[in-house]
């Protein structure tokens, strides 16, 4: 009988190369190079492979990067919507940060604390790099990475010091017109040969900040505080530790829907967000069978918020731990990759104001505090099957488990399936290298936005027949490159059957809403000569919910329509100490996007209407001067949006402004020009 996906059949294809490929790892054929290298192994991704990308720090440190957007302003495939640092949301092709696997060294970043700001935070001063995989991919992408993956690798201590260097550090400080200022510190030394100690802490503190008009953004002022301690070294001479903690805290005085616009005059109310995170990673490297890699993980999160004007304060939590023990082996011409994961979340919020406060808001008025627990089981193996010096096939399965408990209104669910991949790196000819893959993935219903855990009386809170999401991602690419050019063309194409959600009006309620598809291609062309590196893209994508196009409002937590868009990014380096960039980004209008459809079936409005999304263009520039042709100062100068463009990003909430009883509904506007100027230096 042929493996399911929680009902779906696995495509035949998978079930043949599955049983061809394993039987195949018994039987391969020794090569001459026996020596392993596992950073190679991990670093090759066959399905999706052309739309992946990598950011590296020095990227991140001529623009200055502040935030999200800052860190995926190169990324055709990703796209941030939020210009206020807590309410940013990240999008791969038109998906929200929900269905896709985030991790920070390894650790997940799950969960909606509050629907109407961000899931997703980290300080672009800690990265090492970040890679980001767009859709459904291979079998170690993670549970649950039904729209992709986002994983954040932070600095330690060998990224820093050379083998010789026992101590450093650097100052930075830097300034930005509109408006605010940053400062960091960052200290690191060898406790002895083999082990090292790296601690940080970064502080931004911002003033309100102006769009493109000159217009004050009321509520986007915001304190952020970061601190940061890794410790790593060796137990052996083939295993290595590595410990980490992360605390971030970002406080400041918002609008009741901090992703929304808030009007002068309009009522501010504090809101503070916290996350602390605690990750152990251990290698141990014996030989070409043993590679093992095991994670540990606990994260807590919290947001508070007080509605003094109405239920007082109000307060969630998430907890989330587990772990992922991953093995690697070399055998023959197959690397194989396979292992075990678990993730236990538990969420909860609570009224925190004393009870005559709030009981007249409550739906729930005797309740008072809401929680759900929620579990996830994996187990997965994939394997890059080396065939020839030009063919490389990649085949993978994994396994997920899930279940959740409504712990405060006794409900409950789970399910399980199985999710096969395939895909291969075909060189047809010393310039040229073709690329396919076709991957599933599953989602069981996961905890819930902690803002919304509580229910009237009497509501039912989950389907009885609730199905698993189920993703089916297909993409094939095309790769010419020689000693100057890098050109790529992909098409894609995602389909996530029984969407889980919780629909406008019928207050907490989940059930299967349909098919969210998304489709599109993406082209990127790279051009390194001498001093000059010239990228250009071009992205398109269309999703759609059951044939109508996604929309921010409606649609939160899932996904949201974007434009074409279409980015520029040219570097030149004028001498061995100082370069020089300029970078452009167009979106296309997208206009007339029927909405209200869910007001109609539920008799809130009488009619669908529309909406538009304006065109719009920003253009970045940067300088970087080292005084003494090294690291040991460096001089920033960047300008974010150029020329002063009034806008809103697609990929912010749309403008209902113009709807009768729908006024105020909007994404927040982008800031207009930023002046950033940085000092930093390393000693």
């Amino acid at each position: 009988m042929a493996p399911y996906l929680s009902g779906k059949k696995l495509h035949p294809l998978v079930v043949s190369l599955s049983l061809a490929l394993l039987a195949g790892n018994a039987h391969a054929a020794d090569t001459n190079d026996s020596t392993t290298h596992f950073d190679d192994i991990e670093s090759v991704v066959v399905v999706g492979q052309t739309t992946n990308t990598e950011i590296t720090p020095e990227e991140l440190e001529k623009y200055q990067a502040n935030d999200l957007a800052d860190i995926f302003r190169f990324v055709p495939s990703v796209s941030v919507g939020g210009s206020l640092g807590i309410a940013q949301k990240v999008y791969i092709r038109g998906l929200e940060d929900t269905l896709f696997n985030v991790t920070v060294d390894g650790a997940p970043q799950t969960g909606t604390l509050f629907h109407h700001i961000g899931r997703v935070a980290i300080e672009p001063e800690l990265l090492k790099e970040v890679e980001v995989q767009a859709g459904a991919g291979e079998a170690t992408s993670g549970a649950g990475a039904i729209g992709g993956a986002i994983r954040f690798k932070t600095k330690n201590i060998d990224d820093l010091l050379d083998s010789d260097e026992r101590f450093g550090g650097s100052l930075k400080a830097g300034y930005f017109s509109n408006d605010g200022y940053k400062g960091s510190g960052t200290f690191y030394g060898r406790l002895t040969d083999s082990w090292g100690l790296l601690g940080s802490y970064v502080y931004v503190d911002r003033n309100n900040m102006e769009d493109g008009d000159g217009n004050e953004l009321y509520g986007t002022s915001a304190k952020q505080k970061l601190g940061f301690v890794k410790l790593n070294g060796e137990l052996t001479n083939n295993q290595n530790l590595t410990m980490s903690y992360e605390n971030r805290n970002e406080q400041g005085e918002f609008g009741a829907r901090p992703n929304w616009p808030t009007l002068e005059g309009d009522t501010l109310y504090p809101m503070d967000a916290e996350r602390e995170t605690f990750v152990v990673n251990h290698q141990w490297l014996a030989n070409d069978y043993v590679n093992l890699e095991t994670t540990l993980y606990h994260t807590q999160s919290s947001v508070e918020q007080d509605r003094f004007d109405r239920w007082g304060k109000y307060g969630a939590d998430m907890t989330t731990y587990g772990f992922d023990i991953r093995n690697h082996s070399q055998l023959g011409q197959h690397a194989l990759t396979y292992g075990i994961e678990y993730r236990k979340d538990e969420v909860s919020s609570q009224y925190l104001a004393p009870a005559d406060v709030w009981q007249g808001w409550a739906w729930d008025p005797l309740v008072g505090k809401f929680k759900e627990e929620g579990e996830v089981k994996g187990i997965y193996i994939q394997d890059h099957w080396q065939v020839a010096n030009q063919l490389l096939l990649s085949f993978g399965l994994r396994y997920d488990e899930y279940s959740l408990e409504q712990v405060t209104y006794a409900d409950a669910t789970d399910s399980d399936g199985v999710s096969g991949n395939i895909g291969l790196n075909y060189d047809l000819h010393e310039n040229w290298r073709l690329t396919a893959g076709y991957a599933q993935a599953m989602r069981g219903k996961e905890v819930g936005d902690a803002f919304t855990l509580e229910q009237a009386p009497g509501w039912t809170s989950i389907d009885p027949d609730l199905k698993a999401e189920e993703v089916d991602n297909t993409e094939v690419g095309l790769t010419y490159h020689d000693e100057y050019w890098q050109i790529t063309a992909t098409v894609y194409q995602s389909d996530i059957d029984n969407v889980i959600y919780d629909q406008l009006g019928r207050g907490v309620y989940f059930e299967n809403i349909g098919t969210l598809e998304t489709k599109g291609f993406e082209l990127r062309g790279i051009f390194a000569y001498e001093d000059w590196r010239v990228q250009a893209s071009y992205s398109n994508n269309d999703a759609e919910l059951n044939g109508q196009t996604v929309e921010g409002y409606e649609h939160i937590g899932l996904a949201n329509a974007r434009g074409d868009t279409f980015g520029l990014n040219i570097n030149y380096t004028l001498t061995d100490n100082i370069q020089m960039g300029w970078n452009a980004n167009y979106v296309s209008s997208l206009n007339d996007i029927e909405v209200l459809q869910r007001g109609v079936e539920i008799g809130w409005i009488d009619q669908t209407q529309f909406i538009d999304k304006p065109s719009y263009q920003v253009h970045d520039i940067y300088v970087q001067w080292l005084p003494f042709y090294d690291e040991t100062l460096n001089i920033n100068l960047a300008v974010q949006n150029l020329f002063d463009e009034q806008y809103r990003d697609h990929s912010s909430v749309g403008d209902y402004n113009h709807i009768a009883g729908w006024e105020g509904v909007a994404g927040l506007y982008e800031a207009g020009r930023d002046i950033r100027i940085s000092l930093g230096y390393q000693f």
